[in-house]
């Protein structure tokens, strides 16, 4: 064993794939990529993340208190890190990388038919935003591409560094 810097922990637990979201903030939308979230609840789903409040993002999500959470495939990790790699305070990153959209049915923000699934979701928590720029979100509608839906993820790993789900396994479990 040796020691390992402190900066470099969170390659290590990355809780998820990486995914999209996306606001709209007085009719003008905007997407950014995440990686910082995890479920919280089953029923009804809710989902904690982390937005910096340094993100252009964080006001709309602050103020609208609605987003879109979209799970691009990693067929799309090249625009995912593009999105990444630019403010919407200065960049339709729609227009600019040819991001699509179609309108959702319970928020404001759009979805993104380029990924295999959309969670429209409605801010419910917002009291660690001060403290941890964390909110708590619950998803009022799921959509998924059902010809995609085994459709591999990526998984940031810091500094540039993708790896995509591999092979999926199952084992004996008491739950379905």
């Amino acid at each position: 064993m040796r020691t390992l810097p402190l900066d470099r922990v969170y390659q290590l637990i990355e809780p998820g794939p990486v995914v999209l979201v996306a606001t709209s903030q007085r009719g003008t939308p905007n997407v950014m990529t995440m990686s910082w979230h995890m479920m919280v609840e089953f029923t009804p789903p809710q989902i904690a993340c982390i937005v910096s409040n340094r993100n252009h993002s964080f006001t709309a999500l602050r103020r609208i208190k609605e987003c879109v959470i979209a799970i691009p495939p990693a067929a799309f990790a090249k625009t995912v890190v593009a999105i990444g790699n630019c403010s919407g305070a200065d960049t339709d990153k729609f227009a600019t990388l040819g991001i699509a959209t179609r309108p959702a049915r319970h928020v404001e923000a759009p979805l993104l038919p380029d990924c295999f699934a959309n969670l429209e979701c409605r801010v419910v928590d917002t009291r660690m935003v001060s403290a941890y720029c964390m909110f708590v979100l619950e998803v009022v509608h799921a959509w998924i591409d059902p010809e995609r839906r085994d459709a591999k993820t990526i998984h940031h790993q810091g500094w540039g560094r993708f790896a995509v789900d591999g092979r999926t396994i199952r084992l004996a479990s008491d739950k379905a």
